[in-house]
């Protein structure tokens, strides 16, 4: 991807024409590659992750989809005005008219986000906090793998605010679904 320019700024119609072999996001028009692959820990989380949910979700008008998969975030339906295209680690979608073959236009139920060694942290807790706030993320999880928590963040009033930090020995049920739980000693 040696096309990309220094303080240029990208957008989707320019992402879908990029080389497929390396993954990568756009947030306010600034490319982030995604490579190298997530460690063993990170995959087996989300693995877990999916389980739960995907067990859960199973049968309901929810859906939920693991990276790689565009979630664009955008007031604009054309491709060149779009400027944020994430790949959360998971995401949840109620509702349907918000999916294409592209994958998701518009805000995600809930977001979770399993934190990697680097610069990815900083972009999960800064530049995407920021961004699944400003588009309506109703709940947006961060997963620490080396510390063993989950930071829970709700939107409310257009502001996520916290709702709790979740340890190894805790269990969360997330607000979206009323009765659903998780026990994280079966995610860490």
């Amino acid at each position: 991807m040696s096309l990309i320019q220094p303080n240029q700024k990208y957008t989707y119609g320019d992402y879908l024409k990029w080389d497929n072999e390396q993954k990568w996001e756009i947030i306010d028009g600034t490319p982030y590659c995604m490579t190298p692959a997530p460690s063993t820990q990170h995959q087996k989380i989300v693995r877990e992750l999916l389980i739960e949910f995907g067990t859960f979700l199973r049968g309901k008008k929810c859906q939920i989809f693991a990276v790689p998969f565009d979630v664009r975030l955008s007031y604009s339906e054309k491709d060149d005005e779009v400027n944020n295209v994430v790949q959360p680690d998971l995401s949840i979608i109620c509702d349907k008219s918000k999916l294409d073959e592209r994958g998701c236009k518009g805000a995600p139920d809930l977001v979770i986000e399993v934190l990697s060694p680097g610069s990815s942290a900083k972009r999960d807790k800064l530049s995407k906090y920021n961004l699944y706030q400003s588009y309506g993320v109703k709940e947006y999880w961060i997963v620490d793998p080396h510390h063993e928590n989950v930071e829970v963040f709700l939107l409310v009033d257009d502001h996520f605010s916290i709702r709790d930090v979740y340890s190894r020995e805790d269990t969360i049920e997330p607000q979206i679904f009323q009765g659903f739980e998780i026990s994280l000693d079966q995610i860490f």
